[in-house]
């Protein structure tokens, strides 16, 4: 049986201010809309918000929502905002669904298994991508896409092309896009004779700096000087 949103409808000015007093109140200000409706402001309990975000099929889950003076419709989560500190939720996006209309969304890829690549050969499994976008009816929006990895060998990939298809789901990613792959994380280590004689190399061929040569101060140093200046000094008359 799909839970139950009670949404409340707004009042008054939509601005920063009213929507704090939404959330001071306790409630997580939204709005919904879609299926060719006018958007509704609305207020709504954001315990069963989390809940939904939180649970397997998280923001692919269909609920019904209701909401005072309106019929009641099907309902996703498709847009949440969190406050970076406290990491609450201070706003939604609610968007009305029909059963009979195939819809885009994001569904999250479950990697099953340890590959022979990491057990064998001392590789990483990386996944790429944590997500793929299918579109198909609501109906068939699947909790996530399992893949066993267990036969992926060291440097092979994982590509959307690889993942289970079905008649009732259309990727939308590149058939070639990758979705894992195994990596090889060992690095090379130079010996340390290797480094020592590079070392050893480098300073042989840094160029050599030559101590000034200090010149000599005194006597014949002061007579040179004098001698130069005036030939005749010091000689006898």
């Amino acid at each position: 049986m799909p839970e139950v949103v009670v949404a409340k409808p707004r009042e008054g000015k939509f601005n920063k201010n009213a929507a704090r007093r939404v959330r001071v109140a306790g409630k997580i200000p939204a709005v919904l809309y879609g299926s060719g409706l006018e958007p509704v402001a609305v207020e709504v309990d954001p315990k069963q918000i989390s809940r939904i975000l939180f649970s397997e099929s998280g923001h692919n889950t269909i609920f019904d929502v209701e909401v005072a003076g309106h019929a009641a419709a099907k309902a996703m989560i498709v847009d949440w905002q969190r406050e970076p500190i406290k990491d609450q939720l201070i706003h939604i996006d609610l968007k009305r669904i029909a059963l009979d209309k195939a819809l885009r969304v994001k569904v999250r890829v479950k990697l099953l298994g340890i590959p022979v690549g990491v057990k064998a050969a001392g590789g990483i499994l990386d996944q790429v991508l944590r997500e793929v976008e299918i579109e198909c009816l609501p109906g068939d929006i699947p909790h996530h896409i399992d893949v066993d990895v267990s036969n992926l060998e060291l440097f092979a990939s994982l590509r959307v092309k690889d993942l289970p298809h079905s008649g009732s789901l259309k990727f939308l990613n590149a058939e070639d896009a990758t979705v894992a792959h195994v990596v090889s994380i060992r690095e090379e280590v130079v010996p340390v004779a290797e480094v020592d004689a590079a070392a050893a190399a480098a300073a042989a061929a840094a160029p050599t700096t030559a101590e000034p040569e200090v010149a000599k101060k005194g006597k014949p140093e002061a007579e040179g000087a004098a001698k130069k200046a005036d030939p005749g000094a010091g000689a006898k008359k």
